[in-house]
């Protein structure tokens, strides 16, 4: 394995913005945030001259660290291994080289996909597809997105017409791979993004097995926040030499952000909990299970404060629209389980309250990272009940931080002065065009997805595949990682056992 050098990017920090964006987009910044970084061009590190241009009137003319550090090997066909904090850049360290690679023999009409994605949840994949989307029309690649909870007539529908790269959660494409309605026989370019989340979901089982269905010689491109246990055996089983790129910055080990912890009764809990979330700007509440996320946010709207709700039991409708009322500050309260703890970029969190404390160090960190991201400020609070502070101590020594333990109570002073300190967000007012390209938002058309109000034909529409089946082939509904029982994962996120046989390939001669 070569290893490259660990490289400091203190000065050049990645903005992470929202849909059909690019994340080295430096749009509505303070100036030192949105600082042009230093170093060689794309264009200098290899880069063909259409993904230049094409980034060039996003207004991105230079890399950050990560892509400096990679692309170069990248670009040259080597497998690569990195490691860099998220919002780092990954997407386009890892998108620009497989849409080169891909966009050097555009292929047309119905063909198998040649570039394939792996991402652990439904919103990081759509995060990538909007990254990297632009940037494949202006090299003719078409892009993709497979993941559970969407519709599935509409994905095969597009593989059907032909695509060259797939941005996939594992377990969806694994399902439609199961019903021949995708093949990664002629895949080139395999990227794994966040392994290590993917570990910890418990997906690498269906990951192998949609890595060995690739070609042997077929480039892969890992990058992961940790790269130990599971993660390296993926390394050493499907990566040839790889070229390992490391990023580090001071505070990766803790997020650069104010830690605070309040030992409080519980009775006091929740309303302890609504005081803070009256705070001027985003915040981001993590709860434990999927039943107290929605029982915190109906009672934060009782209380007149606008929140939102965020996990894996809910349909990727209600998830999407959940996100975007967030991301506009029109809900600046998002409450989330642990889903929500990686993958999700959103500018300007200034608060994140861990109202249930996480099960370890790594989840408090990840949790925590919602906040104080591309040079901003952030306060992240935990709640404790008296039998959970001992644990949390243990979990803060390991996560390297070390919050002052205060005892509170509903409006004590600790309290009022985070409400104060908070800075409000204006609320951004999508046009009906965007409502549309997202489809079913107020005023925007309906939706073909079986959310018609008053469904179809008089009842609501089944999405494609979700037809009744012999008995022993019905899929269990979907549940959130963090409450499934052992061995259980989310549906529409595994391969199905014991499913319909497979038909032959629709990409076969």
């Amino acid at each position: 394995m070569t290893l490259v050098n660990p490289v400091s990017f203190e000065s050049n920090d990645v903005v992470t913005t929202t849909e059909n964006t690019i994340e080295n987009t430096a749009a509505e910044t303070t100036p030192e945030v949105a600082a042009e970084p230093e170093g060689p061009t794309f264009g200098q590190l290899g880069l063909p001259q259409p993904l230049v241009t094409a980034l060039e009137r996003r207004g991105i003319h230079r890399p950050f660290a990560i892509q400096t550090s990679a692309l170069p090997d990248a670009l040259a066909g080597r497998d690569v291994l990195g490691k860099a904090a998220t919002g780092s850049g990954k997407t386009l360290a890892f998108g620009l080289p497989l849409l080169a690679r891909i966009g050097a023999e555009v292929k047309n009409g119905r063909r198998a996909p040649r570039g394939l994605v792996l991402v652990p949840t439904r919103e990081l994949a759509q995060q990538v597809h909007d990254n990297l989307a632009p940037l494949g029309q202006a090299t003719g690649v078409q892009l993709a997105t497979v993941y559970g909870g969407a519709p599935m007539y509409r994905q095969i529908q597009q593989l059907r017409r032909g695509v060259d790269v797939i941005i996939a959660t594992p377990g969806r494409l694994q399902d439609l791979i199961n019903q021949g309605e995708a093949t990664l026989a002629e895949v080139v370019v395999t990227v794994l993004d966040e392994a290590d989340f993917m570990a910890d979901l418990g997906f690498l089982p269906v990951v192998k097995e949609l890595l060995d269905q690739t070609a042997r010689d077929a480039q892969r491109l890992l990058f992961s926040a940790t790269l130990d246990g599971e993660v390296d055996s993926l390394v050493r089983r499907y990566l040839k030499d790889p070229a390992r790129h490391e990023v580090k910055r001071a505070g990766d080990d803790a997020p650069p952000a104010e830690h605070l912890a309040f030992t409080l009764a519980f009775r006091d809990k929740l309303q302890v909990a609504t005081e803070l979330a009256s705070r001027p700007g985003r915040t981001i509440i993590f709860a434990r299970t999927q039943l107290g996320v929605d029982r915190l946010a109906d009672n934060l709207k009782a209380a007149g404060i606008k929140a939102e709700a965020i996990h894996g039991g809910l349909p990727q409708s209600a998830r999407k629209r959940a996100l975007e009322e967030f991301t506009d500050a029109r809900s600046p309260v998002l409450v989330a389980t642990d889903v929500a703890a990686r993958g999700i970029h959103v500018d300007d969190v200034s608060l994140v309250l861990h109202y249930d404390p996480p099960t370890d160090a790594k989840t408090y960190l990840h949790r925590s990272g919602r906040t104080a991201r591309a040079g901003a400020a952030g306060v992240v609070v935990s709640l404790l009940l008296p039998d959970q502070v001992g644990q949390a101590k243990r979990r803060f020594r390991t996560a390297k931080v070390d919050p002052p333990l205060d005892r509170t109570r509903p409006g004590d002073k600790p309290i009022l002065d985070l409400v104060a300190a908070g800075i409000p967000v204006e609320p951004k007012e999508r046009t009906q065009r965007d409502m549309r390209r997202g489809g079913g938002g107020p005023g925007g058309r309906p939706r073909r997805d079986g959310d018609r109000p008053g469904g179809h034909r008089g009842g609501p529409r089944r999405s494609f595949g979700d037809r009744p089946r012999p008995a022993g082939e019905r899929s269990t509904g979907e549940r959130s990682y963090g409450e499934r029982s052992s061995g259980e994962r989310s549906y529409g996120d595994r391969g199905r056992p014991g499913g319909r046989p497979s038909r032959p390939s629709r990409y076969g001669a």
